[in-house]
């Protein structure tokens, strides 16, 4: 695997926000109060205001590219679970604005299946779910997204499970078609720390990559970590024991660190040094450990991982980890009969 991790030039607290309207502060207020008013106001038509069209909005098993398809995105999911709520947890900032800043939003949803839809009939049950949405952001518009939600949390959490929602979605859809993504806007250039604290744990993600497991030591001892299906792990042995399911069953071959942005900013908003990863990985499904049952026998088919990662630092270690990928996506290729 070849290392991407070239530094660039990244966000500054006191960069401006020309070309954005003036009731916004700085990024973090612009993501949020348009968020608050799309979703928790359920202004829907607030999209065509806030997003360019054509926008790309790419997720681990989707690329769509016009404003109609976040709207009909958006209307179909509250048709399923119309008391969706988006309570920001985070947002990670990184950019500029000649080259468009880049929105890092970590979202915890609650809601309840209330609606029939794409996760089946509804099962009226109560359900978490976190997603990370990358959002290039210029001229007081989205113009380009990345998107991975935990699925496997609401699968699970409506009596499912990522196989057979995987199974139900490529019945629904004729199999894995997932298009190749266009790429950025003209002019952006995706931020890469030169931080030493955020390549050293780019550099530790990619050691799990290559099962180098040692790589652990960049978490603190009582580390936490949030995974797909909502699932906790803590410490350095359960940590570990997450990537080691999860590449013992996928045979990495290529790897990107396609954004890496760290924000030290505690004394401005009391909030511990902060990074936001995001990364994809070509992969085989090729287990190397007869104990990796996590994804089955292996099929040989080609996957690949789109993966999000938010992460808080205490005395330059791991403290608390996020980590999105789209489980489903990965079995819906792993089951595709079309590969």
């Amino acid at each position: 695997m070849n290392s991407t991790l070239a530094p660039v030039a990244g966000f500054h607290q006191g960069a401006g926000m020309r070309g954005f309207a003036a009731e916004f502060r700085d990024l973090d207020h612009y993501i949020r109060v348009i968020t608050e008013r799309i979703w928790e106001g359920r202004r829907i038509d607030d999209i065509r205001t806030y997003y360019s069209d054509p926008c790309i909005v790419e997720t681990p098993m989707a690329v769509s590219t016009s404003v109609d398809d976040v709207i009909a995105g958006t209307r179909a999911t509250l048709a399923m679970f119309p008391d969706r709520r988006l309570l920001a947890e985070d947002v990670i900032q990184s950019g500029d604005v000649d080259g468009g800043f880049l929105s890092s939003h970590r979202i915890i949803s609650p809601m309840t299946h209330l609606g029939d839809g794409s996760f089946g009939r509804a099962s009226g049950a109560r359900v978490h779910a976190r997603t990370i949405a990358d959002c290039v952001c210029k001229d007081n518009r989205i113009v380009h997204e990345w998107l991975v939600r935990d699925q496997a949390a609401i699968a699970l959490q409506i009596g499912s499970t990522p196989r057979a929602l995987a199974q139900q979605w490529l019945e629904q859809r004729g199999g894995w078609n997932k298009p190749l993504a266009g790429p950025a806007p003209q002019g952006y250039v995706s931020h890469i720390s030169a931080d030493p604290m955020a390549l050293a744990y780019a550099r530790a993600i990619e050691g799990f990559l290559a099962r180098d497991y040692a790589a652990a030591a960049v978490y603190d001892d009582a580390a936490q970590h949030i995974g797909p299906g909502e699932r906790l792990h803590y410490g350095h042995a359960e940590i570990a024991d997450f990537w080691r399911s999860l590449f013992a069953a996928l045979r990495v071959t290529g790897f990107e660190v396609e954004h890496l942005a760290m924000q030290r900013d505690m004394a401005r908003s009391g909030r511990p040094d902060r990074l936001a990863l995001r990364f994809r990985a070509q992969s085989l499904h090729e287990p190397v450990d007869m104990d990796a049952t996590r994804f089955g026998k292996g099929t040989g088919r080609p996957v690949e991982l789109l993966g999000i990662v938010h992460a808080e630092f205490v005395q330059g270690r791991v403290l608390r980890e996020w980590v999105l990928l789209d489980e489903v996506a990965i079995w819906m290729q792993i089951l595709n009969q079309r590969a």
